[in-house]
């Protein structure tokens, strides 16, 4: 039998390390603790910069300029954008996870993985493409003027499309997928000897699902949410296109047009507050979570066949999300990019992608590795301080890209002006400012934002893997390192395409902390979108868009090969079952 697929033995965290307490262990230790520190560092800068003020605004203290003019609007949309979103995506992801996991109609396969195609479109773009189709000489205005003889906006009321309640409306149907992957997984858990118990008891669908399956399913539910929530944190783009001034917003514009850093540095703070409240909101909505889902032993629910109206008002219910939130979006970007074919061979768009793919790909690469050093290093040393230390490196997926940037341009700058001032005295000409024109404080955000990414797909493929192969490997007088190379990463190989191409697509979308810290006169995918829709061109940005969403399909397409192979998986169980107990 195969060592690794061994279930007598113990993997990962339930068996004793293999080199802790040798100077091999003490080297990844050591690995360890310069990653939190570099990761945590543009967090500390914020904090310190907030109370320590890098510029003196007129004497007066920033906090008290922002309280009187920035902060009460921008807290209480960001407050109102968040709790709407939070509502509608979990409306939209409960209710499509419930039909999905629980009824059988025609199109359930296909609406299954359809379902999670809004996550390859960023908001901000959606945000564009819902303006183009909903504004006042957009198709469905016009066919209202046409098919009722309107003659101007006077004579008809039409929602304004750059509103705060469109923002809830367009960004919802881009983060549903988050509720509705963890819902959805927690549904197809659940036990068909409790809802059995409870349809026993003559409870009906609505019932089943309102008393038993939704309290089950409340910890998945309080993740997705928060997951939601996080994103929409982090959006600038979309906000700004519509016209809704958050937190985010407001620490750009704080920035780059009220020229005030320790500003900035502030709504920042506040922000990373925000966060905080909301991590431990996640948290304490899951601390019953033992309690909330069954055995994986547990006989999987059979369904209900759902046919006629019941079919078609199920199919109408997970399609329409699909629909909105990503058929009329790329079909707006279609129609745009093949009216604009000539944009393809723009040499400003040629170069922005290739900057997307430099930097995408330094970015996964570089995090892929980290991710490695620090899943390897808690393997060697499962210590509660190791284990600590690798958790408060992946703290940047939870922190918005607007607020990491703020904290890393000023010890990046701080660098620069060193270097400049040594290269001066020494060669009678100074470097300029190396490290911020040449992009590296952007791949530092993209390492620390998506650092969690990589950390949690290698640690879950390491897990899976026989701690004797590391005895047999140490006995047969082999370093940690040549463990890892001779051993590990042939192993892992699979899983680490997987976590760099993650880290990849997120890094191709990404446009707060790009638009931030990108070197001067360099554009993005990302950042080419923005700037051509921030000047009402949307047929110029329509070919990088689309570029962005084909990118964005990728990871997608990886997670529903491994949803049908999980399914596959399940059915052979079930078989299984199903014979041994007739047997």
């Amino acid at each position: 039998m195969s060592l690794v697929n061994d279930p007598d033995l113990k993997t990962g965290a339930d068996a004793a390390p293999v080199f802790a307490g040798t100077g091999q262990g003490r080297t990844w230790r050591v690995a360890v603790w310069i990653v939190a520190v570099l990761a945590a560092l543009p967090l500390v800068v914020l904090a310190v910069v907030s109370i320590f003020p890098v510029e003196a605004d007129e004497g007066t203290s920033p906090w008290l300029h922002l309280i009187g003019t920035v902060l009460p609007g921008a807290t209480w949309t960001t407050f109102l954008l968040m709790a709407g979103i939070g509502c509608v995506t979990a409306a939209i992801g409960v209710t499509t996870a419930w039909i999905v996991a629980t009824c059988r109609f025609p199109g359930r396969g296909v609406l299954e993985w359809a379902l999670l195609l809004p996550l390859a479109i960023p908001t901000y773009i959606v945000a564009y493409a819902h303006v183009e189709v909903l504004d006042f000489t957009g198709p469905v205005q016009s066919a209202l003027r046409w098919l009722f003889g309107f003659k101007s906006a006077k004579d008809y009321w039409f929602p304004n499309p750059r509103s705060l309640p469109s923002a809830i409306f367009v960004m919802s149907l881009v983060l549903y997928p988050y509720v509705y992957m963890t819902t959805r997984a927690m549904f197809a858990l659940q036990s068909a000897a409790t809802i059995d118990v409870a349809r026993t008891l003559g409870a009906g669908p609505w019932r089943v699902f309102f008393r038993v399956a939704l309290p089950l399913a409340r910890p998945a539910l309080a993740v997705g949410v928060t997951l939601s929530l996080m994103e929409c944190l982090n959006d600038i783009g979309a906000v700004e296109y519509l016209g809704v001034k958050t937190l985010t917003f407001s620490v750009y514009d704080t920035w780059l047009n009220r020229g005030s850093l320790s500003g900035a540095a502030q709504i920042a703070c506040l922000m990373l507050a925000v966060v905080f409240l909301l991590v431990w909101a996640e948290r304490h909505a899951r601390r019953h979570q033992r309690f909330s889902h069954a055995a994986s032993r547990n006989r999987p629910m059979a369904g209900y066949r759902l046919t006629g109206s019941h079919a078609a008002l199920a199919f109408t219910a997970c399609a329409l999300p699909v629909l909105l939130g990503f058929v009329v979006p790329v079909s707006v970007l279609v129609d745009y990019a093949s009216r604009r074919l000539e944009v393809l061979t723009d040499p400003g768009l040629l170069r922005a992608a290739r900057n997307s793919l430099v930097f995408a790909f330094a970015a996964a690469g570089l995090t892929v590795g980290i991710g490695l050093v620090l899943a390897y290093a808690v393997r060697l040393n499962p210590t509660r301080t190791v284990r600590a230390l690798a958790r408060a490196s992946s703290v940047g997926y939870a922190v918005p890209g607007a607020v990491l940037a703020v904290g890393i341009l000023l010890p990046l700058t701080y660098l620069d002006n060193r270097l400049n001032e040594a290269t001066a005295l020494i060669f009678g000409t100074g470097a300029g400012l190396v490290l911020v024109s040449s992009g590296v404080g952007l791949i530092y955000a993209y390492v620390v934002r998506f650092l969690a990414v990589s950390i949690g797909s290698i640690e879950s493929g390491l897990s899976k893997i026989s701690l004797h192969l590391d005895m047999a490997a140490r006995t047969l007088g082999r370093t940690a390192e040549q463990s890892l190379v001779e051993i590990h990463l042939p192993l892992l190989r699979p899983v680490l395409v997987s976590a760099g191409l993650l880290v990849f697509v997120d890094a191709m979308k990404e446009l707060p902390a790009t638009l931030l810290l990108r070197p001067f006169n360099v554009e993005t995918l990302a950042t080419w979108v923005y700037v051509q829709a921030s000047r009402e061109a949307i047929g110029d940005a329509a070919p990088a868009a689309l570029a962005i969403v084909l990118v964005g399909l990728m990871p997608l397409l990886v997670l529903s090969r491994i949803g049908r192979t999980s399914e596959r998986r399940g059915a052979r169980w079930r078989a299984a079952a199903a014979a041994e107990s007739n047997g």
